[in-house]
């Protein structure tokens, strides 16, 4: 059975979180962010992946969002949810606040809201205002907007707080839920018994259940049906679901044997049916239908305006509008999946689509992970080239200021994107958000300055400062890798002792590979505090 459901951290793939692009979260995307100014200091758009100090020592298993909304969720390996990003209306749950920052994430565990102990949290996803975490038992957590019923529940203006979804049902016995996605005004689910079920506005057929119900309201304004609890997508009946995924108005599904089914909004092409027609019900894309069994689906990702599948090749296929100008813009959009041409010779591993960014995962040469990165218009610097380099790319591009890092998940939000990689040599040179912060300038056991043959040795997430010999035990020598000081260390424990039993000690388990504290990299750091 999969370790996340049973409790058992061993052989759970965890790293650490990355992030780049805009942290200005009530403002992000918005005419009062001021034009082309450079935002707000407080909050700088990041031009490069940095290490994001507050998840800095805790072992992250999966990163989510959505190419629609400006919050994320990243759960660790006991099974809670950080939370950070715009919170409006109340899409994280929390009243009173409009946004989280990246540098204080809400920690939220099950039992906090009530779970029988030893709940988990396994899957989440992302809407445009609201929020939906799936749990170890099946259950189905919902907050945020609820204006058309997208968080579960009879059409409200919010949910203030965490609640549980009723169902969904099937022959009157409730599905344990695997797995979510969210778009704008509607959330999809996934059984363990492979049906797909849907909730909340059916505009666009995105409901994928036949019908929008539009209907005319008082002053001659349009409306459309809403089902406020799930309800089957139909024609799936007789497949096996394994992946679901959504865009702001449409979604994709595949089942186990690699056929690919999209259903909803169609404008731009987006379902690569060869028409711009809405898809009421999930249709089969011809291309990923077999009978050439390496022809179809293996993965599926849906983006604002584009499609993306890959096949049991690994090749990389897009529908829909992707950029501005040229092949694949608004004046020309892919009406059915394409291959890009520039990814032909790579065999693709995971990729993520963002607002306006997209990203592929594939083996380099040295079989190294490689990041490949593309996409007009980011702003805010989401593809996080480098601060020398252009802000968007047109065309897929080797990222590289991640050579060399282990990336394997990507998380691409409408303007901020989170990595997630293992640590390594490489990965400890990356530059930390925020960058400095106020730590002391001497070892903080015994307040001295014993010169650069004993410069302090310094903590990866919060800079505190301590000699190796003044540490308990002492160190006899620098350590390889991640070093994390007590108060830190501690920090970690307390809240793995908070968690169930079984997990409690899963935090001591640090990697050995090369980190950034290295003899020349202590002095360096000693010669910058002295200044």
């Amino acid at each position: 059975m999969d370790p996340s459901i049973t409790g058992d951290t061993k052989g759970i793939q965890w790293g650490r979180v990355l992030i780049c692009g805009g942290t200005d979260w009530p403002k992000l995307g918005r005419k009062e962010r001021g034009g082309k100014g450079e935002g707000n200091p407080e909050a700088p758009d990041l031009l490069e992946p940095h290490i994001l100090r507050s998840l800095s020592n805790v072992k992250i298993t999966s990163i989510h969002a959505s190419c629609c909304a400006c919050h994320f969720i990243a759960l660790d390996i006991h099974g809670s949810a950080w939370m950070f990003g715009r919170n409006v209306p109340c899409a994280l749950g929390l009243t009173s606040v409009d946004m989280i920052s990246e540098n204080e994430p809400k920690r939220l565990r099950a039992a906090e809201l009530g779970a029988q102990p030893g709940t988990r949290f396994v899957h989440a996803a992302c809407g445009r205002s609201h929020t939906l975490l799936v749990d170890n038992q099946g259950q189905v957590w919902s907050a945020g907007a609820n204006n058309f019923g997208q968080c579960g529940f009879p059409a409200s203006p919010q949910i203030l707080a965490f609640k549980t979804v009723d169902g969904p049902y099937l022959d009157g016995k409730r599905q344990r839920v695997v797995k979510a996605a969210a778009g704008i005004t509607f959330s999809i689910v996934l059984t363990e018994s492979g049906k797909v079920f849907s909730f909340g506005s059916g505009e666009k057929g995105q409901l994928g259940n036949g019908r929008t119900g539009e209907h005319i309201t008082t002053g001659n304004k349009s409306a459309f049906d809403i089902e406020p609890e799930p309800v089957p997508v139909k024609g799936l009946d007789d497949t096996f679901i394994t992946d679901i995924t959504c865009g702001p108005q449409h979604s994709i599904a595949i089942d186990s044997g690699g056929v690919v089914y999209v259903w909803g909004y169609n404008g731009y092409c987006r379902l690569g049916l060869g028409n711009q027609q809405d898809a009421l019900v999930p249709k089969i894309v011809p291309q990923f239908a077999g009978p050439n069994e390496i022809t179809m689906g293996a993965q599926v990702i849906a983006g604002t305006t584009n499609s993306v599948v890959i096949d049991k090749q690994r090749m990389y296929w897009m529908a829909g509008k992707w950029k501005n100008s040229g092949e694949g813009s608004s004046g020309s959009p892919y009406s059915s999946f394409r291959f890009i041409q520039d990814l032909m010779g790579c065999k693709i591993s995971a990729a993520s689509c963002g607002g306006v960014t997209h990203f592929a995962l594939t083996t380099d040469d040295d079989g190294s992970v490689m990041t490949v990165a593309y996409g007009q218009n980011a702003a805010n610097g989401e593809l996080g080239l480098g601060p020398d380099e252009p802000k968007s790319a047109t065309k897929p591009t080797r990222h590289q200021p991640l050579l060399g890092i282990e990336v394997f998940s990507v998380a691409a939000g409408q303007h901020t994107t989170l990595f997630l990689a293992r640590p390594n040599d490489k990965f400890s040179e990356l530059p930390r958000h925020p960058l400095e912060i106020d730590a002391p300038e001497l070892c903080l056991v015994c307040g001295n300055d014993n010169g650069e043959d004993d410069s302090p040795l310094e903590c990866d997430k919060c800079d505190h400062p301590y000699h190796l010999g003044c540490l308990n035990p002492p160190l006899q020598t620098i350590p390889e890798g991640e070093w994390f000081c007590p108060k830190c260390t501690d920090e970690v424990d307390s809240l793995a002792a908070s968690d169930s039993k079984p997990t409690a000690n899963a935090t001591r388990d640090e990697p050995k590979t090369g980190g950034k504290r290295k003899a020349s990299g202590i002095k360096e750091h000693a010669s910058k505090r002295k200044k």
